[in-house]
């Protein structure tokens, strides 16, 4: 939880008292990343892996920080969450023996193509496992965290990049080469840079102007979004321009958000499982 206490300055600010979570399996479970946050209609379509990594990119270096190991497995995280926004994969049905998120495993719905590269590639892997895997046997799988030889062929290779290309094609990033002495590194740094501000602006907006005190109420991808960015290590990007008391006001929301109970929160009423099962994953490892 390293985003969460970067600023000495940061003070406490009080608890907030009711916390409920977003409901995930709905009627529309099915439906693309164009229909799920209708408030951002006329923008470009953005999964949450590439708003992960354009949150974490320097704008004009064009790459992510080099201390930050969290990155790699936080977009493997989105990539979950995003199958499952997109009514691919879902979790099984809690149990007697297997309440928990963690201990339930992750389970195929639909094996119809995505259109993305690397959510299609994750898939294929899930459809052909068997047994089946839990969410964060799957984080390490798709990160190449295993000991057992035979599972290193779910590792997802170049995802930075991967990412990195479809954000060159969306028009928000460029490629160039950069030179660090010993080494040559391709880096894409931010072009369009009216996107990465609305992005900013949004998740800025979702713990203050727009805060509900309530995830249950909260636009779904936002939630995912936030978890996703305190997973990443990405949070104090986006909080940074603000003032020093909007600043925290806005860390000490998201702290009330990730410091959720996701074995709780995951049990109510059409909970969001599977963003909840990645915090809970990440809180594990």
């Amino acid at each position: 939880m390293t985003t969460l206490t970067h600023r000495a300055r940061r003070t406490e600010v009080g608890k907030n008292s009711e916390k409920k979570v977003e409901s995930e399996e709905d009627t529309n479970r099915d439906r693309s990343p164009d229909n799920e946050d209708s408030g951002d209609s006329k923008d470009i379509r953005l999964t949450l892996m590439e708003e992960v990594l354009l949150l974490g990119l320097k704008d004009k270096e064009g790459y992510t920080s080099f201390w930050n190991d969290c990155i790699s497995s936080g977009l493997r995280g989105g990539i979950l969450i995003e199958l499952a926004m997109r009514g691919r994969i879902y979790l099984e049905p809690p149990t007697m023996r297997k309440k928990r998120l963690l201990d339930r495993k992750v389970l195929l719905k639909s094996d119809s193509p995505t259109g993305d590269v690397l959510l299609d590639e994750t898939l294929k892997h899930i459809k052909a496992t068997e047994p089946t895997e839990t969410v964060q046997t799957w984080i390490e799988l798709l990160t190449g965290e295993t000991w057992n030889p035979f599972k290193l062929q779910y590792q997802l290779r170049n995802v930075r990049e991967r990412i990195a290309k479809n954000l060159v094609e969306k028009g928000i990033l460029t490629t160039e080469k950069q030179n660090f002495l010993l080494f040559d590194m391709t880096t894409h740094p931010v072009t369009n840079t009216t996107e990465k501000q609305r992005l900013v602006k949004k998740l800025q907006d979702s713990v203050l102007e727009r805060w509900v005190n309530d995830p249950q109420r909260m636009d779904k991808r936002t939630l995912a979004l936030l978890v996703l960015a305190h997973s990443s290590d990405v949070l104090e990007n986006v909080f940074s321009s603000l003032t020093d008391d909007k600043y925290d006001v806005a860390m000490n929301r998201a702290k009330d958000l990730v410091e959720l109970d996701p074995e709780v929160e995951g049990t109510k009423h059409s909970a969001t499982e599977m963003i909840w099962a990645v915090l809970a994953a990440f809180n594990k490892s």
